[in-house]
């Protein structure tokens, strides 16, 4: 059994690499959301006072509160666990490429840059940013990795996710 017999990007699937996919924009960030995000991350620790004491974080290099790195706007509003569970056009496409096979997670990547704060509306992009395949030691191979650019409405990039599935033809 080779890798080409067995598994295929398709020209659909390969149409979308680098095409922006979907867009969703969060409602306003607010510090409620934040506080409940830090309480949760520390929990049963208390959380940095940067994320919930006005006064404080006022004082630091942020000039306010601020919401942790792994704070999600899109969960709090309508109920999902990530980002990546927003709706795109991508994976009905990869759902069919994969057909058959069995799924791993290959892994989540995330970059941090501008940190969000009360008030920010944050825009998210998805984009496919790698499919390939690859025989592996016994099973050929298919991975994918999607990419999520956060952007808040003053243009800051605020963060950039990539998130790689593997499809294996076999029983691994």
């Amino acid at each position: 059994m080779t890798l080409q017999q067995e598994i295929r990007v398709s020209d659909e699937l390969k149409t979308w690499l680098g095409k922006e996919a979907a867009r969703h924009t969060s409602p306003p960030v607010s510090e409620a959301d934040i506080r409940k995000c830090a309480i949760a991350v520390y929990w049963p620790e208390m959380p940095p006072r940067l994320y919930w004491d006005a006064d404080y974080a006022e004082k630091t290099r942020y000039g306010g509160i601020v919401a942790p790195e792994v704070f999600n706007p899109f969960a709090w509003s309508i109920g999902i666990v990530s980002g990546a569970f927003l709706p795109d056009p991508i994976s009905p496409i990869l759902q069919r490429a994969g057909k058959g096979l069995n799924w791993l997670n290959g892994g989540n990547r995330d970059e941090f840059h501008a940190p969000m704060r009360p008030g920010d509306v944050i825009t998210s992009v998805t984009s496919l940013d790698d499919v390939h395949t690859r025989q592996g030691g016994r099973f050929p191979m298919l991975f994918f990795t999607k990419k999520y650019v956060w952007t808040n409405h003053r243009g800051e990039l605020v963060k950039v996710s990539r998130q790689t599935s593997i499809g294996v033809l076999g029983t691994p």
